[in-house]
């Protein structure tokens, strides 16, 4: 089983943000291998300096300086560090931003949090790591002293870094087009709807049709927002699902292919082998050895 960590602190629901320096982690580790694990919460982690990979729903990034992480509530993740990393890392969870007036669209609408496909980390100029490291010193300040409008303060600091990162990404020509509000809607409708849907529906034209639109219609916008087709997508999430099962839990390839929605066993083997490569059995077997 997947480890899943659904509050900021074990022991306490009320914390809602914190940040911690990467260095506290590895020694509240005691040395040990960090487990790959999730979070109810949102995470973000501002690598200064560092040796490893950091798996992300099972694709390898390598660590390296001035690097963002910005990881989606429900994603699977784990760090293994080569020696001790330098920099920070950021929890916060829904109730933080109910309640400190941060609108979800916000989060939504930065370049940033994925919660399916790659999540490559943002990679920053030294000035503008140098700004969200004084941020981040800041939010530490406020966070080890009591104050008024404390909350206020660390939601001020945490916009100021997802955007002083979010405007480090590299942006297509369509964020500057006509109609990009309602292709960033689109897009959204249908990742909601994927997440929601993937265990029953495996089709782009089904998805489409819910959302009263065309499949054409649908993968052209969907590719011009992301370079990516609809179908891309959908084969990302199914296939993300089946990877969970094939190495954290013990279910049979039959079991797995009926739990996300295969009626044949055999048609989920050649569905999964054809988008990873590999067959589910082959997977299982190379990530046991890990």
């Amino acid at each position: 089983m997947i480890k899943t960590y659904k509050h900021i602190e074990d022991e306490r629901e009320d914390i809602y943000f914190k940040i911690v320096r990467m260095s506290e982690l590895a020694d509240r580790n005691n040395g040990q291998k960090e487990e790959a694990h999730r979070h109810d919460y949102y995470t973000v982690l501002v690598v200064n300096k560092a040796q490893g990979t950091h798996k992300i729903d099972f694709v390898d990034y390598t660590l390296a300086e001035n690097q963002i992480y910005c990881v989606s509530p429900g994603q699977v993740h784990q760090v293994i560090e080569e020696e001790q990393s330098e920099g920070f890392v950021l929890l916060f969870s829904n109730d933080f931003l109910v309640r400190n007036n941060i609108p979800f669209r916000f989060i939504e609408d930065l370049n940033l949090f994925r919660n399916f496909g790659e999540t490559p980390p943002v990679t920053l100029d030294t000035l503008n790591m140098m700004r969200v490291n004084s941020l981040c010193e800041l939010l530490i300040d406020y966070q080890n002293r009591s104050m008024k409008f404390h909350s206020e303060a660390q939601s001020s600091f945490l916009k100021l870094i997802l955007i002083e990162c979010n405007n480090a990404c590299e942006f297509p020509a369509y964020q500057h087009t006509q109609g990009v509000e309602v292709g960033n809607s689109l897009l959204k409708n249908f990742k909601n709807l994927v997440n929601q849907h993937y265990k029953e529906i495996h089709t782009v034209n089904t998805y489409a049709d819910k959302m009263n639109i065309t499949a054409d219609h649908l993968n052209r916008t969907i590719k011009h927002l992301t370079g990516k087709t609809a179908k891309d997508h959908l084969d990302a999430r199914i296939t993300l699902a089946a990877k969970r099962l094939l190495y954290f839990s013990t279910m049979s390839l039959k079991e797995i292919a009926f739990e996300i929605g295969f009626n044949e066993p055999a048609h989920f083997s050649s569905y999964f082998k054809k988008i990873s490569g590999q067959s589910p059995s082959s997977y299982r077997k190379s990530m046991q050895k890990k």
